[in-house]
């Protein structure tokens, strides 16, 4: 299950990739990624990046791990030109592909893939419930998932400063809380389901974060993107160091395995 969000644009991808690296529309970077799969079995695997974004993570994942075939999806085109773009100058063959979908039932058979991956994009898909039954289904038996997301600590109505983030991003954003994501995920009939919170890790680096877009990173953004552009992400950033905080809003890690039959 796909859904729909507004594009990242050009300045937009510019901006993050300055502040995460290329290609990484999400913190963290490599450790974060390896820190999310550890243990999992990638190598020979066929493998679905769910919200590949540019691709980064894809590559990464097809560098690092060496599956049989890796590909990444997303529904914003431009970000599919993108990772595919990116992909044919590191020259990795026809095991990493990108494909952009429309929003619905993902478009693979039935136990598709040994392994689903998602770094912080199931965020934008409003229903985890058909979301992680989709999951399910393109998996083979004994298949994993293995994702990150960012979540709300409630499902009830926002805090101002959430509305305000929320409205600051403007990314259509379909939040829920981990108590949540357990659900759909047992609902969908999933296994051997782990929650891991890291909230207390993003804390500091929101900060961080923040600090160097309106320090040592800002005339580089404003080269890149423009004062305007620039000086709103650096308030949607403080707006979000806010929500952070509080823990109204804090990333974790999933992971779950389908039944063998």
């Amino acid at each position: 299950m796909t859904s729909e969000t507004r594009e990242y644009d050009d300045a937009m991808v510019a901006l993050l990739d300055a502040v995460w690296g290329e290609g990484y529309m999400s913190p963290g970077g490599p450790d974060e990624i390896r820190m999310i799969v550890e243990g999992v079995a990638l190598s020979g695997m066929t493998v679905l990046d769910l919200g590949c974004g540019t691709g980064g993570i894809t590559r990464f994942l097809a560098e690092t791990y060496h599956p049989a075939r890796i590909v990444g999806i997303d529904v914003d085109a431009g970000l599919v030109a993108r990772a595919t773009k990116r992909a044919a100058e590191a020259d990795l063959g026809e095991s990493l592909s990108f494909q952009r979908v429309t929003p619905g039932p993902l478009p693979f058979a039935d136990g598709s893939f040994d392994v689903v991956f998602s770094k912080d994009a199931m965020i934008h898909i409003a229903d985890k419930e058909v979301l992680f039954a989709e999951i399910f289904r393109v998996l083979r038996p004994g298949g994993i998932i293995a994702a990150g997301d960012w979540m709300s600590s409630i499902d009830g109505p926002f805090s101002a400063d959430m509305t305000y983030y929320v409205e600051a991003e403007g990314l259509g954003f379909g939040l829920a809380s981990p108590a949540r994501y357990r659900s759909a995920i047992a609902q969908a009939g999933f296994l051997d389901i782990r929650m891991i919170d890291r909230n207390e890790w993003y804390k500091p680096l929101a900060h961080r974060e923040h600090d160097a877009m309106a320090g040592p990173l800002y005339d580089q953004l404003v080269a890149r993107v423009g004062k305007a552009f620039a000086d709103n992400e650096i308030e949607v950033w403080r707006a979000l160091t806010v929500v952070v905080d509080s823990g109204e809003l804090r990333p974790g890690h999933m992971r779950a395995r389908k039944p063998d039959n």
